[in-house]
């Protein structure tokens, strides 16, 4: 029995449904407040220094919707939070330059980037108002917002680099300090039509700009049918990572039947297996490592690292990994299953960024899939010690003919590496599961 079952039809109906309830709620914002709010600081980085060694001021407690009696007095219409970026690929050749990979299509490690961005602005803009043109510093609004995680990104459909594309997205839930962002990606085809390429969803945490504990947010006015059926999606992701995290294998054993398919796998493919193609990888030899450090130009408001210049690196490793094992041909992008941000990484640090493939296989419509794992660490300089910052899962898939795919196979060595091996099949089955289930939709729905 597939105990995955329900959850998986749960989240297949989230991605189909959400797609249409944004687009009914997009019409209710007012586009003269639609523009993104600048996630970079605008202010010289010798100023931000100096602003560091002096003493904290206190909280702004006159400051609209920064005191918790006043965030409860003034809740926010869903709408007031939406934003949108359109990027001219179609119409604009030098821009779409910037952002061209080797294949000719879309770096969407850049994308990432501007989601990341998007995020920080729609929450900005829940908590401050849809008319807000610019931040301030954190001191003078009282509060801060950071990420805490994002659940899923789907690719829907390819990227086209000869159209434009649409990213936007809004607040659809809001807990005590949290709020629960989807985010959309968009081709514009003109004449008011449009193809949802991509969907996803961030989780948002505000904290307190002095004591960095938890702060109220404003809540949400759930007025029509739409907005309650995402706010009640919201509520949902949110109960589904908490009821994940119980059944992380960090905390719980596998199951039986987990336990049953790794250890006959291990001996097909273990140490004592005859298979002699070559095609068998041990895990730890897809480690790839970049370690780099810290420049205040990737700085966000907060004074820390970018989250979406943190993506962006992730990204990229984790393509390398996926290629060097997929032994190239044309790799393409299906998910961004996850991402933990543990802690914020520091301007000047040293990170390393270390990639492992933690699982592959195959589907009736990808001859190889596999899913990467990049762990951040920031490294202290004098003991040499680690502390991991953020960890992101990935899915790439060779999307060529089969007689030309290798068939190959990353086994475990360890049982560290076992557990991360069905972290990997957890999260593969999930995404394949949906695209087959979206597909079969997509099919009954033409007949």
């Amino acid at each position: 029995m597939d105990t995955n079952a329900p959850s998986v039809a749960k989240e297949l109906h989230d991605v189909n449904s959400m797609d249409a309830l944004l687009k009914a709620v997009r019409m209710k914002a007012d586009p003269t407040f639609n523009t993104v709010l600048p996630m970079r600081v605008p202010e010289m980085w010798a100023s931000a220094v100096l602003h560091q060694q002096q003493p904290p001021a206190k909280s702004q407690t006159t400051l609209r919707g920064t005191t918790s009696s006043e965030s409860e007095a003034a809740p926010r219409n869903m709408h007031d939070s939406y934003c949108e970026l359109v990027l001219p690929f179609g119409s604009d050749p030098r821009l779409l330059e910037q952002y061209t990979n080797v294949h000719g299509g879309i770096r969407t490690g850049m994308l990432m980037e501007h989601l990341d961005s998007l995020a920080g602005s729609i929450s900005y803009k829940h908590m401050l108002g849809p008319s807000v043109a610019s931040l301030g510093s954190i001191a003078e609004r009282g509060f801060y917002i950071v990420t805490a995680s994002v659940d899923r990104l789907d690719m829907l459909s390819a990227l086209d680099p000869t159209r434009d594309l649409r990213i936007s997205g809004q607040v659809i839930y809001t807990g005590r300090s949290s709020m629960e962002v989807a985010v959309k990606m968009e081709t514009i085809l003109g004449e008011g039509f449009d193809e949802t390429v991509l969907l996803g969803r961030f989780s948002m945490v505000c904290r307190d700009a002095v004591t960095n504990k938890a702060r109220t947010v404003l809540p949400l006015i759930i007025s029509t049918p739409e907005e309650q059926a995402l706010f009640s999606f919201g509520e949902d992701i949110k109960q589904r990572r908490q009821t994940q995290a119980l059944r992380a294998l960090s905390r719980v054993p596998p199951s039986s039947e987990e336990a049953e398919v790794l250890h006959t796998y291990y001996l097909q493919q273990g140490e004592a297996s005859r298979d002699t193609s070559g095609d068998r990888v041990w895990m730890s030899d897809t480690k790839l490592e970049k370690t780099m450090l810290m420049f205040p130009q990737e700085r966000n408001v907060h004074q820390k690292v970018f989250g979406g210049y943190l993506m962006r690196l992730a990204y990229e490793l984790g393509f390398s990994s996926a290629s060097l094992f997929m032994r190239g041909g044309h790799v393409r992008f299906l998910s961004l299953d996850s991402i933990q941000f543990c802690q914020p990484v520091p301007i000047g640090s040293i990170l390393r960024l270390t990639s492992h493939v933690l699982y592959s296989t195959q589907s009736a419509e990808f001859p190889l899939i596999v899913h990467v794992e990049v762990v951040a660490n920031v490294v202290d300089v004098a003991t040499g010690e680690e502390v991991t910052t953020n960890d992101f899962r990935f899915t790439w898939c060779r999307d060529d003919a089969p007689e030309v795919v290798p068939r190959r196979k990353v086994v475990p060595r360890t049982y560290k590496e076992a557990m991360l091996w069905l972290e990997g099949k957890r999260a593969l089955e999930l995404a394949d599961e949906i695209r087959g289930l979206r597909t079969r939709d997509a099919t009954d729905s033409t007949r």
